[in-house]
């Protein structure tokens, strides 16, 4: 299964980029044994969107056909990594092509893309910069790959 990091701006090189390449591989690596992978990230360019309105339309265009979407939302639900592993191994074991998380810009995600997401993923009750949810998902990423593996990189 794939999975699929739809973001609204782009991070240039610098520690959070570093941080998210590095996480991914190390999924890429865990990942493929448990058929998933790879994590693919698009990102839109927020100056060639008009509102929220216009990032929902490119992040819609971003995503593969028929994935599975997760939006990222600081009202959507809070999994620990133990239940977020869960969820994307039944993601995969229901036979999902493409899982696709969504970020949305500075102002979140437009109400009409949230209705169309499948789920709805809260990473707290605090609000992060895009930049570092998608570090802190990159994370959770790759320790759910970790978690269904058996790696002791999860401690609990």
């Amino acid at each position: 299964m794939r999975l699929n990091v739809c973001a609204v701006g782009r991070i240039r090189k610098g520690p959070e980029r570093a941080l998210i390449d590095d996480y991914l591989k190390r999924f890429e690596r865990t990942g493929r044994a448990l058929s998933l992978g790879p994590c693919i990230e698009v990102e839109i360019d927020e100056r060639k969107a008009q509102g929220m309105s216009d990032q929902a339309d490119m992040l819609e265009r971003a995503f593969p056909t028929g994935a599975y979407i997760i939006a990222l939302d600081e009202r959507g639900d809070i999994y620990d990594s133990r239940a977020f592993a869960q969820m994307l191994a039944a993601r995969r074991d229901s036979g999902s092509r493409d899982v696709a998380f969504v970020i949305g810009g500075a102002d979140g995600l437009d109400p009409r893309l949230l209705e169309k997401a499948d789920a709805r993923l809260s990473l707290g009750a605090m609000v992060w910069p895009h930049m570092l949810a998608r570090v802190m998902l990159s994370e959770q990423i790759y320790r759910a790959a970790t978690i269904m593996a058996g790696s002791p990189y999860h401690r609990d």
